[in-house]
């Protein structure tokens, strides 16, 4: 147990850089609307903070599984392994960035279904957004995106090495599109998803925010016709209805979801019996 609280502690002193980096930017931006902005997305911090805490400690054991397991995993496809350790980084890291953005694209897309979202709706609950809200996930869904995101990558025999990379890239992508910055990118927005196609992707419009699934890269949006443009909706409000609910609320509010969902198709078959 010593040893996942070390780990745990380890990971939560990684974001330093992260936060000292968007604290510089949100200072420069906001001026002196800072404190406002600070006194606002309180709340909602000390829950994303929690969160991080949580998933940290007690995902700890399954965080570190993976990695141990990697090389005895790329050992049941060693023709694929061998492949792609005979290529250039120039075709590795490429490869193996489209290849993770496509799964990251479906799984992501299937939160949004019926029976994911009341799960994946705490990480949309933000109704300001910050840095932070990358790492606003319920336990379940960090272990779903543990396992679905890097599965498909070992299988196909990509290195180590690449998988890492790309994570990281996408990780620190991930902190600046959910910053709190209008920017589209100009033209490097139709390739990259945008603070603001980001923003798009949490506006309070349950339509709406089933577009810009992407994390770093556009292009499987833009091929299965769920990107949209988000210049029009620059600044959008963000969250889901009810709003952040605290930590404790948001750890429950998957279950709460589901309960309800188990609760109307009884209440549907005891109206048509009274109907009857």
């Amino acid at each position: 147990m010593e040893a996942f609280a070390s780990d745990a502690a380890a990971k939560m002193l990684a974001f330093a850089p992260a936060a000292l980096l968007f604290a510089v930017l949100a200072t420069i931006l906001k001026r002196e609307r800072i404190w406002a902005a600070l006194a606002r997305t309180r709340g909602e911090t000390l829950t994303n903070i929690g969160l991080v805490a949580i998933n940290s400690l007690i995902l700890a054991p399954l965080l570190v599984l993976p990695t141990e397991r990697w090389n005895d995993a790329a050992a049941i496809f060693p023709a694929m392994a061998a492949f792609w350790d005979a290529q250039g980084a120039a075709l590795v890291l490429p490869v193996t960035l489209l290849a993770g953005e496509f799964v990251i694209y479906w799984r992501h897309r299937a939160e949004h279904t019926r029976w994911l979202w009341p799960m994946h709706a705490v990480h949309h609950s933000d109704t300001a957004m910050t840095w932070l809200a990358l790492l606003r996930k319920h336990p379940l869904a960090k272990v779903l995106s543990l396992f679905v995101d890097v599965a498909p990558l070992i299988l196909l025999g990509l290195p180590v090495w690449a998988i890492v990379v790309c994570g990281l890239a996408r990780t620190w992508w991930g902190y600046f599109i959910h910053a709190d910055v209008p920017w589209t990118l100009g033209p490097l927005g139709k390739w990259l998803i945008s603070p603001a196609a980001h923003r798009l992707h949490h506006i309070d419009d349950l339509e709406l925010c089933g577009s810009n699934y992407g994390g770093i890269l556009t292009v499987w949006d833009r091929l299965f016709g769920t990107y949209v443009d988000p210049a029009p909706f620059i600044d959008c409000r963000t969250g889901v209805e009810g709003g952040s609910k605290g930590l404790a609320g948001e750890l429950a509010r998957p279950f709460a979801g589901w309960a309800a969902m188990a609760r109307k198709p009884a209440a549907r078959a005891a109206q048509e019996t009274a109907e009857a």
